[in-house]
């Protein structure tokens, strides 16, 4: 059987009336054109005459349409990431756009999407390989059929290209072209080596020993393409029961392996398992163990208004059954049992997410029975919540709250073990994927000796700092467990016990907190040094402290752009090419008078210096150089208050899909300016146009739901 995988190197020909891509590794193979400017794609058999030889690619990223052209990503380096199983893993490192028309037409909103684009792309870590599913755990791969492309094998959820992959896709499956024309009816699989899968997320793979046992650990983490975005505007669930911030993690460790071979498991016909990229008279083994986060799953959302804590929304659990059945329905089809793992605080405005949790998983459960656990340090240490009744449908939820702020605060990050006592028992029981290569089997598969049964989905508020610190803990315990379950180390050693891959494995998961972090938040995580080091230090909380101070500043004013970046790229926002000529979208339509208070702030600041800095001559008199002052710092105190109480007017919003909080905020906001009775009028005279075409429903573009 021959197996199916993406073609590893692409010649770009183009002309005026099209682009081709020919694999020159297989020359027999039709070549892929692009009509140019329709944008529609055939097959054709050989080369096309009248094209010139551009540059070679890494790989056909997708193609996206905008406001006025279309264009094809290609991906023109990636570096490679090291070898996992004998299958190279690279990351993408640089892009191109190539448009359809021959010449390049602009307006300020096409060269807006492109920046967006270019953003997302290059500091968006993407990791693709050409003969391994990295988007699949080893569990779902033991699983899947071999026999099919390697983008059909992929989950959904973390095909992060798969929006822009559609016109390929739709060629392949026999969809609908450009022109709006039905391609055909089989599928063709001459398309199916142009479609590469490309995961967003974190991986390191790394060659190591322990004990004299040459082994390689893997850490990955696939974030889902569905309700991606940034940290205050992408919150809690959606209506389809994606949530925020979802990730599954999953931790790798081959042993008897090298990262020398070719071959490993999954990898093309007649390279055997266990011989290549293995060591001589020892099984290859692979075990890995998956965890997930994701926020908790209410419809709920923080509004961003220039105060360090922003305002937190929650409506009305019963509303958000439905979604929440949808996702834990796909929790329990993937992973099997679920324990939820809850850690925001249970005082403070916090304490509102996590009752709505607990309210939903009430509902959700048959007949729940409830434990609670209390010490000297908290009424509340661990709240469990389970459904009495077995074989029901959410029966295999395992809610567990844990207080990790009390119990933590002091430094005391040891006590985060009382949270490893309590799932103890579900961990041992929910087991890890363990799979021996085998040399004979045509289909290189594994053969299963081990199934992981079970998931621990934690979360905070965030899903970053905490819920990092508790994977990880689970993570080294399960690596313990596995380590010993093999023989490599005896009952009671840990992996801990040798010091290289202690410092190893402490920054690998340090390094994963931090591109989640990134990716969410903007910056790196919190409390990594106690992940990196095992405790506290004074250099740590004051990275801390200068995390929070860059998240909150850009929380406020960059993840607008960021969160329009998400929805261009995945589709969620669509440009519609028939508004050419209308009103540009990305245009600040706030009244004149509201756009310039920051700037007179500045002034003002300014002019306050200038004042403190100057010398009045010997026999002048100094007054009026006071009252000038004084003049400035009240107008420059009066712009800070009108701006601080109107928050909601300086947030840098998204503008292809603003939330809908944001637009009834931005109105409240705007409806108190025009009460005042000193800038009220001022802003109605100068108000170009209606200020809520800010937060428009945008006529200009729809949603897309893949």
């Amino acid at each position: 059987m021959r197996l199916i995988f993406p073609f590893r190197d692409i010649n770009v020909h183009a002309s005026t009336s099209h682009y081709a891509f020919t694999s020159p590794s297989s020359p027999s193979h039709q070549t892929l054109v692009v009509e140019r400017p329709s944008g529609d794609l055939r097959l054709n058999d050989g080369a096309l005459l009248g094209a010139k030889r551009v540059s070679s690619i890494a790989g056909i990223l997708g193609f996206i349409r905008l406001r006025l052209d279309k264009y094809i990503i290609v991906i023109t380096k990636a570096q490679p990431m090291g070898r996992l199983k004998g299958h190279m893993v690279y990351k993408v490192i640089a892009t191109e756009f190539l448009p359809l028309r021959e010449r390049a037409l602009h307006d300020p909103d096409e060269d807006t999407y492109l920046k967006l684009l270019k953003s997302i792309l290059k500091t968006g870590p993407m990791y693709f390989s050409y003969s391994f599913d990295i988007t699949n755990s080893f569990q779902r791969q033991a699983d899947s059929d071999p026999s099919l492309a390697l983008w059909q094998r992929a989950d959904d959820r973390f095909f992060w290209n798969k929006f822009i992959q559609s016109d390929l896709i739709d060629l392949a499956t026999g969809g609908i072209n450009a022109s709006g024309l039905r391609h055909h009816r089989v599928h063709q699989t001459s398309v199916d080596p142009f479609i590469l899968p490309v995961m967003f997320g974190m991986l390191r793979i790394t060659s190591t020993r322990i004990k004299s046992t040459p082994l390689t650990f893997a850490l990955l983490t696939r974030r889902s393409r569905h309700r991606a975005g940034t940290r205050y505007l992408t919150r809690g669930m959606d209506e389809h029961g994606h949530v925020a911030n979802y990730n599954e993690t999953e931790q790798i460790v081959v042993i008897n392996d090298t990262l020398g071979g070719v071959g490993g498991t999954f990898a093309a016909t007649g390279m055997q398992n266990g011989k290549i990229g293995g060591l001589d008279h020892h099984d290859v083994q692979t075990m890995s163990y998956v965890q997930t986060r994701g926020s908790v799953p209410v419809y709920w959302a923080e509004v961003s208004t220039l105060h360090y804590t922003p305002d937190l929304q929650i409506r009305g659990v019963e509303t958000a059954v439905g979604a929440a059945k949808q996702h834990f329905d796909e929790q329990i089809h993937t992973y099997g049992d679920n324990y939820l793992v809850n850690l925001v605080n249970q005082r403070g405005r916090e304490d509102r997410v996590k009752k709505a949790y607990e309210q939903m998983v009430r509902i959700l459960v048959s007949s729940p029975s409830e434990a609670v656990q209390a010490n000297q340090v908290t009424d509340e240490k661990i709240r469990v919540v389970e459904g009495s009744e077995k074989n029901q449908p959410y029966s295999r939820l395992h809610y567990v709250y844990f207080d990790f702020h009390n119990e933590t605060k002091g430094l005391r990050w040891h006590r985060a073990q009382l949270l490893l006592d309590q799932l103890q028992d579900g961990l041992i029981e929910g087991q890890y994927f363990r799979g021996l290569d085998m040399p004979a089997d045509e289909q290189n598969r594994l053969e299963v000796r081990n199934r992981q049964t079970a998931v621990v989905r934690t979360n905070c508020m965030d899903c970053l700092d905490r819920t990092n610190v508790v994977q990880t803990m689970l993570a080294r315990w399960t690596l313990t467990r596995q380590l010993i379950d093999v023989g490599i180390l005896k009952p009671g050693e840990t992996a801990d016990d040798d010091e290289a891959f202690k410092v190893l494995f402490r920054n690998v998961w340090a390094d994963n907190a931090d591109v989640v972090s990134r990716s969410y938040s903007g910056t790196g995580a919190l409390k990594t040094d106690f992940t990196r080091t095992g405790e506290r230090t004074r250099s740590g909380m004051l990275q801390d402290f200068n995390n929070s101070v860059t998240r909150y500043i850009k929380n406020n004013f960059a993840d607008g752009p960021r969160q329009d970046a998400f929805d261009l790229f995945l589709g969620v926002f669509v440009p519609d090419s028939s508004s050419i000529g209308t009103s540009l979208v990305f245009v600040d339509r706030r009244p004149i008078l509201i756009q310039s208070i920051p700037y007179i702030l500045a002034a003002s600041v300014f002019m306050v210096l200038v004042a403190s800095v100057a010398r009045p001559r010997p026999e002048s008199t100094s007054w009026p150089l006071r009252l000038f002052a004084i003049l400035w710092l009240a107008i420059g105190g009066w712009c800070w208050y009108f701006i601080y109480s109107h928050g909601m007017l300086y947030v840098n919003w998204p503008k292809l899909n603003p939330p809908r909080w944001a637009n009834e905020g931005y109105q409240e906001a705007m409806g108190s300016v025009r009460k005042d009775k000193f800038i009220g009028p001022l802003v109605a005279r100068h108000e170009r146009g209606q200020s809520n075409a800010r937060f428009s429903l945008l006529e200009e573009g729809k949603k897309r739901i893949q």
